[in-house]
């Protein structure tokens, strides 16, 4: 299955979900124990709304702070500690090329990558591995059966796939 942007897919089987970032950033959250996971891309940092999103929130998955809140608790609605999930976190890239010696505002991609390490400090969460930053993008395939990821860097000729 292909994750679009602003989508969250959680799965209770095994399936394979393929999505690919540039500055969006993609949470995966597996739980062992119960065989429970979940993946969200997340196009934007915060929620312009001024409640936090609720599983209500049509537009939650396109933000990287309702995004996490709502994975989080659909795992809580299963009885599932956060000390037990693995947590994974993937994206956040700058693709456009930019003076690094200009003052410039902080680009998109910094910006989810902020608010995904702050939401998900604030919700108990704490990353197993992650693959953030710099200028490129990433093809994401993740397995819900057991949490393993395998990311592509993109643009670049005869890259390593990697496993996480």
């Amino acid at each position: 299955m292909y994750l679009k942007p602003g989508e969250m897919y959680f799965a209770d089987r095994p399936a394979l979900i393929v999505t690919v970032l540039g500055s969006c950033v993609a949470v995966t959250m597996f739980c062992r124990r119960a065989g429970l996971s979940a993946i969200c891309h997340g196009l934007l940092p915060r929620c312009p709304a001024e409640k936090v999103c609720d599983s209500g929130c049509i537009e939650g998955f396109k933000y990287v702070d309702c995004s996490i809140r709502q994975m989080a608790k659909l795992f809580d609605r299963h009885g599932i500690a956060r000390r037990e999930l693995e947590v994974k976190c993937f994206g956040g890239g700058d693709m456009f090329y930019r003076d690094v010696n200009k003052r410039e505002a902080v680009s998109v991609g910094k910006q989810n990558l902020t608010i995904a390490q702050q939401v998900l400090a604030s919700e108990g969460l704490s990353l197993k591995v992650s693959d953030v930053g710099g200028m490129r993008g990433r093809k994401i395939l993740f397995y819900t059966d057991n949490g393993d990821v395998f990311l592509k860097r993109l643009t670049k000729v005869n890259d390593p796939d990697i496993r996480w």
